[in-house]
């Protein structure tokens, strides 16, 4: 029988944060942007005490800041949460040699050939993490990704559940059916629409009625997932499908010099990860989102996909071109897609 752990790590930015601040333990945490609520940025990690104000990622941070203004604000720092979660994924290597990384805090194993017990393995893999780097995680084990991803949500923070197919009527079916991985809130607001609220009243749905009502795929899907069932492997090598930054500004801006800098400014960090990665691409593609919050993109394609820095500025500095500056400008990214790997003698082009 297949078992898949999935390891989450908790509230992972805040966590690292802490071991530089061991004085904010205990407060409410709240990491994102530049660390300053009264500017423009969002929530990107917010400690368990910050989350009982209802304070979650992706919160706009004056929004944020007004739920709870005693909390303590601090900027992203990438470097160090990269340099952690590369040292927890080194770990998890030496648990098992089949990996699925899916993000900067977590990622899947299958344990399916080890020897010992799923809890005692689950034990000593947050035993290990803990010891390296002070940091706690949460693990669920389960017979696939989808049921070992919802187990590693049930009793955070630094929780452990293991999870079998006998379990699913009494576990997963009272479950609100926004736990399932791919419903999110307009997903979910449809099926509360015909009555359905948890996990086990979607499983108690025919087929067809489900395909009726959400279409085929979809339908297909939420039959399946409702029942517990996953047969996705782990993917334990994934190639991304674009690379890209973006920016918004402190004010908005119609200067088209300032937002050529910007855009200089971001594509120097796109080609140096294309080039770190030793990937090249084909697609450039500009977006700018407006004052009224409308977003609108231009893109070329090249002939032939390139990391070249000039090549790709240059490409992006005319899409940027296309664009009408009627309205003043609140956000500015730039993108490359159609990615392929680059010639292993060389990681840009001449």
């Amino acid at each position: 029988m297949r078992r898949i752990l999935h390891m989450d790590m908790d509230a992972f930015f805040v966590a690292v944060e802490l071991l530089r601040h061991p004085d904010l333990l205990g407060k409410p945490v709240i990491v994102g942007g530049s660390g300053e609520p009264t500017q423009r940025g969002v929530v990107s990690t917010a400690s368990y005490e910050a989350r009982k104000f209802g304070i979650g990622s992706g919160m706009p941070l004056r929004t944020a800041y007004a739920r709870c203004p005693e909390a303590v604000f601090l900027p992203v720092d990438y470097p160090s949460y990269r340099a952690a979660s590369q040292k927890i994924k080194s770990i998890l290597s030496r648990f098992s040699p089949v990996m699925e990384d899916v993000g900067i805090d977590e990622a899947y194993l299958d344990i399916s050939e080890l020897q010992d017990t799923s809890k005692a393995i689950a034990q000593s893999l947050k035993r290990e993490i803990y010891s390296r780097t002070g940091l706690t995680c949460s693990v669920g084990i389960a017979p696939n990704k989808l049921l070992a991803k919802i187990a590693s949500d049930l009793d955070k923070p630094d929780g452990l559940t293991v999870i079998t197919r006998d379990d699913i009527e009494t576990r997963i079916w009272p479950l609100p059916t926004r736990r399932l991985w791919g419903i999110g809130p307009k997903s979910a607001e449809k099926l509360l629409k015909i009555g359905v609220e948890s996990i086990g009243e979607l499983a108690g749905l025919p087929k067809e009625t489900l395909i009726a009502r959400c279409g085929r795929s979809q339908g297909a899907y939420l039959y399946q997932a409702a029942r517990g069932i996953d047969e996705r492997p782990l993917v334990t090598h994934r190639q991304p499908k674009s690379v890209g930054r973006e920016t918004t500004f402190q004010r908005d801006v119609r200067d088209h010099l300032t937002l050529e800098a910007k855009l200089i400014e971001l594509t120097k960090l796109v080609v140096s990860r294309l080039r770190n990665r030793g990937l090249r691409g084909r697609t450039i593609t500009v977006k700018l989102r407006f004052s009224d919050f409308k977003t609108h993109t231009h893109a070329i394609s090249l002939a032939k996909p390139t990391n070249r820095f000039a090549t790709i500025l240059n490409t992006a500095l005319s899409c940027l071109s296309r664009f009408e500056l009627t309205k003043k400008v609140r956000l500015i990214g730039v993108r490359v897609d159609g990615l392929t790997e680059a010639p292993q003698d060389k990681t840009a082009d001449p």
